[in-house]
Protein backbone atom coordinates (compact mmCIF):
# COMPACT_ATOMS: atom_id res chain seq x y z
CA UNK A 1 0.00 0.00 0.00
CA UNK A 2 1.32 3.42 -0.97
CA UNK A 3 1.82 5.94 1.80
CA UNK A 4 0.30 9.40 1.58
CA UNK A 5 2.82 12.04 0.55
CA UNK A 6 3.37 14.73 3.17
CA UNK A 7 5.35 17.89 2.51
CA UNK A 8 6.62 19.05 5.91
CA UNK A 9 7.90 22.63 6.06
CA UNK A 10 9.75 24.26 8.93
CA UNK A 11 10.16 27.98 9.59
CA UNK A 12 12.39 29.82 12.04
CA UNK A 13 10.38 29.70 15.24
CA UNK A 14 13.54 28.18 16.64
CA UNK A 15 12.29 27.53 20.17
CA UNK A 16 9.56 25.31 18.68
CA UNK A 17 11.59 23.31 16.16
CA UNK A 18 12.49 20.48 18.54
CA UNK A 19 8.80 19.99 19.44
CA UNK A 20 7.93 19.90 15.74
CA UNK A 21 10.61 17.28 15.13
CA UNK A 22 9.27 15.18 18.01
CA UNK A 23 5.81 15.14 16.40
CA UNK A 24 7.29 14.41 12.97
CA UNK A 25 9.16 11.44 14.42
CA UNK A 26 5.85 10.05 15.70
CA UNK A 27 4.19 10.11 12.27
CA UNK A 28 7.14 9.28 10.01
CA UNK A 29 6.11 5.66 9.45
CA UNK A 30 2.69 6.68 8.13
CA UNK A 31 3.84 9.09 5.41
CA UNK A 32 6.32 9.53 2.60
CA UNK A 33 7.72 12.86 3.85
CA UNK A 34 9.30 15.60 1.76
CA UNK A 35 11.09 18.05 4.09
CA UNK A 36 11.15 21.77 3.28
CA UNK A 37 13.08 24.40 5.21
CA UNK A 38 12.97 28.17 5.17
CA UNK A 39 16.08 30.18 4.39
CA UNK A 40 16.37 31.00 8.10
CA UNK A 41 16.21 27.36 9.23
CA UNK A 42 18.84 26.55 6.61
CA UNK A 43 21.30 29.21 7.78
CA UNK A 44 20.74 30.59 11.27
CA UNK A 45 22.40 29.11 14.35
CA UNK A 46 20.63 29.90 17.63
CA UNK A 47 20.75 28.89 21.27
CA UNK A 48 18.13 26.29 20.31
CA UNK A 49 20.39 24.56 17.80
CA UNK A 50 22.67 24.86 14.83
CA UNK A 51 21.23 25.03 11.34
CA UNK A 52 23.24 22.05 10.09
CA UNK A 53 22.13 19.90 13.04
CA UNK A 54 18.45 20.76 12.56
CA UNK A 55 18.70 19.95 8.85
CA UNK A 56 20.52 16.70 9.56
CA UNK A 57 17.90 15.56 12.06
CA UNK A 58 15.01 16.53 9.77
CA UNK A 59 16.55 14.76 6.79
CA UNK A 60 17.26 11.66 8.87
CA UNK A 61 13.62 11.46 10.02
CA UNK A 62 12.33 11.95 6.46
CA UNK A 63 14.96 9.92 4.65
CA UNK A 64 15.29 12.70 2.06
CA UNK A 65 17.25 15.88 1.44
CA UNK A 66 15.39 19.02 2.43
CA UNK A 67 14.04 21.37 -0.21
CA UNK A 68 15.77 24.65 0.57
CA UNK A 69 15.20 26.76 -2.53
CA UNK A 70 12.31 28.47 -4.26
CA UNK A 71 13.07 26.53 -7.42
CA UNK A 72 12.98 23.25 -5.53
CA UNK A 73 9.59 24.04 -3.97
CA UNK A 74 7.85 25.26 -7.14
CA UNK A 75 6.97 21.82 -8.63
CA UNK A 76 5.66 20.26 -5.40
CA UNK A 77 1.97 20.78 -6.17
CA UNK A 78 1.85 20.50 -9.96
CA UNK A 79 4.09 17.42 -10.04
CA UNK A 80 2.04 15.77 -7.28
CA UNK A 81 5.05 15.50 -4.99
CA UNK A 82 2.74 15.88 -1.95
CA UNK A 83 -0.87 15.17 -1.06
CA UNK A 84 -0.86 17.68 1.80
CA UNK A 85 1.50 20.29 3.26
CA UNK A 86 2.09 20.93 6.95
CA UNK A 87 4.05 23.98 8.10
CA UNK A 88 5.31 23.23 11.58
CA UNK A 89 6.30 25.64 13.02
CA UNK A 90 4.99 28.53 10.93
CA UNK A 91 6.22 31.95 12.01
CA UNK A 92 4.18 35.14 12.04
CA UNK A 93 6.38 36.43 9.23
CA UNK A 94 5.67 33.42 7.02
CA UNK A 95 1.95 33.51 7.78
CA UNK A 96 1.85 37.20 6.79
CA UNK A 97 3.53 36.35 3.50
CA UNK A 98 1.14 33.45 2.85
CA UNK A 99 -2.05 35.45 3.40
CA UNK A 100 -0.72 38.33 1.30
CA UNK A 101 0.47 36.10 -1.58
CA UNK A 102 4.16 36.89 -1.15
CA UNK A 103 6.27 34.07 -2.54
CA UNK A 104 9.91 34.66 -1.68
CA UNK A 105 10.99 31.61 0.35
CA UNK A 106 10.93 27.84 -0.16
CA UNK A 107 8.03 27.56 2.32
CA UNK A 108 5.88 30.26 0.74
CA UNK A 109 6.56 28.80 -2.71
CA UNK A 110 5.50 25.36 -1.46
CA UNK A 111 2.23 26.92 -0.25
CA UNK A 112 1.64 28.65 -3.58
CA UNK A 113 2.46 25.43 -5.41
CA UNK A 114 -0.01 23.40 -3.36
CA UNK A 115 -2.78 26.01 -3.51
CA UNK A 116 -2.35 26.12 -7.28
CA UNK A 117 -3.66 22.55 -7.45
CA UNK A 118 -6.12 23.01 -4.56
CA UNK A 119 -4.36 20.79 -2.05
CA UNK A 120 -4.71 21.34 1.68
CA UNK A 121 -2.25 23.09 3.96
CA UNK A 122 -2.09 22.75 7.74
CA UNK A 123 -0.45 25.64 9.55
CA UNK A 124 1.02 25.07 13.01
CA UNK A 125 1.50 28.71 13.92
CA UNK A 126 3.97 29.89 16.55
CA UNK A 127 4.60 33.55 17.34
CA UNK A 128 5.17 35.83 20.29
CA UNK A 129 2.86 38.26 18.47
CA UNK A 130 -0.12 35.97 17.79
CA UNK A 131 -2.55 38.17 19.71
CA UNK A 132 -0.89 41.35 18.48
CA UNK A 133 -0.31 42.43 14.89
CA UNK A 134 -0.30 38.81 13.67
CA UNK A 135 -3.91 38.26 14.79
CA UNK A 136 -5.28 39.79 11.59
CA UNK A 137 -3.24 37.33 9.54
CA UNK A 138 -4.58 34.39 11.55
CA UNK A 139 -8.10 35.61 10.77
CA UNK A 140 -7.28 35.97 7.10
CA UNK A 141 -5.74 32.49 6.98
CA UNK A 142 -8.82 31.05 8.67
CA UNK A 143 -10.90 32.37 5.78
CA UNK A 144 -8.64 31.08 2.99
CA UNK A 145 -9.71 28.02 1.03
CA UNK A 146 -7.53 24.94 1.61
CA UNK A 147 -5.70 26.46 4.61
CA UNK A 148 -6.35 24.99 8.06
CA UNK A 149 -4.95 26.20 11.38
CA UNK A 150 -3.90 23.84 14.13
CA UNK A 151 -5.49 24.67 17.51
CA UNK A 152 -3.63 27.45 19.29
CA UNK A 153 -2.70 27.80 22.94
CA UNK A 154 -1.12 30.59 24.98
CA UNK A 155 2.31 29.21 25.79
CA UNK A 156 3.21 31.72 28.54
CA UNK A 157 0.26 34.02 29.35
CA UNK A 158 2.02 35.89 32.16
CA UNK A 159 5.39 36.65 30.57
CA UNK A 160 4.29 36.70 26.91
CA UNK A 161 0.65 37.86 26.85
CA UNK A 162 0.43 38.05 23.03
CA UNK A 163 2.19 34.74 22.36
CA UNK A 164 0.42 31.83 20.68
CA UNK A 165 1.70 28.43 19.65
CA UNK A 166 -0.09 25.61 17.89
CA UNK A 167 -0.71 22.38 19.73
CA UNK A 168 1.72 20.33 17.64
CA UNK A 169 0.38 17.10 19.15
CA UNK A 170 -2.79 17.63 17.07
CA UNK A 171 -0.85 17.29 13.81
CA UNK A 172 -1.55 13.55 13.25
CA UNK A 173 -5.27 14.10 13.76
CA UNK A 174 -5.30 17.12 11.44
CA UNK A 175 -3.43 15.24 8.72
CA UNK A 176 -6.04 12.47 8.80
CA UNK A 177 -8.90 14.97 8.83
CA UNK A 178 -7.74 17.16 5.92
CA UNK A 179 -5.92 14.64 3.72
Amino acid sequence: MNKKKLAFAMCGSFCNIQNALIELEKIKDNYDILPIISFNVAKINTRFGKAKDIRKKLEKICGKKAVDSIEGAEPIGPKNMADILAICPCTGNTLAKIVNAITDTPVTMAVKSMLRVEKNIIICFASNDGLGASAQNLAKARNTKNIYLAPLIKDDPINKPNSLVADFTKLPELLKLYN
